[in-house]
């Protein structure tokens, strides 16, 4: 029966062929603006690291003066912490990984006569950063604790930058000059970026993008003088030279902590950290947060209000495209009441011509979607030429791909329920007089 039902919608929407177009074209511009902004939405509040999530975590300490709170309320942590409280935390060993992270902005030159010096993203960072993170290698690998603490001047690479500066050829034990030292590289990283970038966050960097170029052990390249893009001083005398004895806050601190007990155990071995320094005179609070990362990426508001605005309002434009579809439909519908009558009078049920109008609100979801993705890829072409920093990042993927003909379908037999309860309700003895 299924066939027929198709035939007869077939037949009937191409008997109307302006009215079909405009429903599917109604359809089309809602899904389209929908499917484009719950794109970039997912973009921007997916999770970064979705297999190792919920073990990471964030700390906060406040070390602040009463009469100089971080924040204006004087209830808000601190973002980052002071190169002593990194330091006190990672030595402790307290969590399964921990690692130090801060940002800058390099000087990469290629070791040939004629390449030309460029500025790219670095990270600055502690051994444990690349298994805490996942990151993949395409060649060589991290450096070890013990690098870390010798000071020895290595370096990892991303593969977009091996591949401006070797075309892609494995270049572990080759050296690269970054801020006029060189760096011995060993390790390649696969195509790596989690968006957001959860670990840049405060850093004085971009949230959303491509990952940094090279990573640097911290203590490596803070002895070659490289500094931190974002630095902010809670006391007199911080100075870039002598970061490391500053009062000021520059670096992020990342912690794997495996269970529920673990987390637990840290959150009051970080509390008793908290008060120790304020016994100490360090710390004039002894405030603390331990924030996983999902949490920490909420609360600090990482995906712009503009964007759930923006989604909200798609929604609210689909709602009406599909009210207006359903008045397309029920016009349709009462244009074909004597048709109906006659089908009645045949033998045909109620049930058989609810599913004849349902099948053809369906093919009509399906144009729709079909044009809707058409109207999506034209928004998101739209985005990637937007000076956002998640701008290159806008495609569709093939979840979003198969949730739009979700939606088209769904948004298709909503609107055609009152037409196809309607159509249900003509009776056939009128209708026949009328012939």
């Amino acid at each position: 029966m299924f066939g027929y039902y198709l035939d007869l919608a077939l037949h009937s929407l191409k008997r109307n062929k302006v009215l079909t177009a405009l429903m599917v074209l109604a359809l089309a511009l809602g899904i389209g603006a929908t499917i484009t902004t719950l794109t970039v939405l997912r973009l921007l509040s997916g999770d970064p690291l979705p297999q190792k999530s919920a073990q990471l975590f964030y700390p906060q300490v406040d070390p602040y003066p009463e009469n100089r709170p971080f924040s204006r309320s004087g209830t808000k942590l601190p973002w980052l912490m002071s190169y002593v409280d990194a330091m006190n935390l990672l030595r402790a060993g307290k969590a399964q990984r921990q690692t130090a992270v801060a940002l800058a902005q390099v000087k990469v030159k290629p070791r040939t006569t004629e390449g030309k010096p460029f500025y790219a993203d670095g990270v600055m960072t502690t051994a444990d950063f690349f298994p805490m993170f996942d990151a993949p290698f395409q060649y060589g690998a991290g450096w070890s604790a013990a690098d870390d603490d010798r000071r020895v001047q290595v370096a990892v690479i991303s593969g977009f930058l091996n591949d401006k500066l070797y075309g892609g050829a494995n270049s572990v034990g080759r050296m690269i000059r970054v801020e006029d030292r060189d760096f011995r590289i060993i390790g390649v990283l696969k195509s790596w970026a989690p968006q957001p970038r959860f670990y840049a966050l405060h850093l004085g960097s971009r949230n959303y993008g491509k990952g940094e170029g090279v990573f640097m052990p911290l203590q490596a390249a803070r002895a070659d003088g490289i500094g931190p893009s974002m630095m902010m001083s809670y006391g007199s005398g911080s100075s870039m030279e002598h970061l490391e004895t500053s009062p000021a806050i520059w670096l992020g601190v990342w912690l794997e902590l495996p269970d529920a007990s673990a987390v637990s155990a840290y959150r009051l071995f970080l509390a008793d950290y908290a008060r120790q320094q304020v016994a100490l005179g360090r710390f004039q609070k002894s405030r603390t947060a331990l924030s996983g990362l999902m949490a920490w990426l909420r609360g600090e508001h990482v995906v712009p209000d503009d964007a759930r605005l923006q989604a909200g309002l798609a929604f609210g434009f689909l709602l009406i495209c599909v009210v207006n579809t359903v008045g397309l439909l029920l016009a349709k519908c009462l244009r074909r009441s004597r048709e109906i009558g006659v089908r009645r009078a045949l033998g045909a049920g109620r049930g058989a011509i609810f599913a004849q109008f349902m099948v053809e609100a369906a093919i009509v979801g399906v144009a729709g979607g079909v044009l809707g993705l058409v109207f999506a890829e034209l928004g998101l072409w739209g985005i990637r030429h937007q000076p956002a920093q998640y701008a290159s990042l806008a495609h569709l993927d093939l979840a979003m791909f198969l949730f739009t003909f979700v939606v088209a379908l769904a948004a298709s037999l909503v609107a055609g329920l009152l037409p196809a309860w309607r159509a249900c309700a003509v009776a056939p003895a009128p209708q026949l007089k009328a012939l």
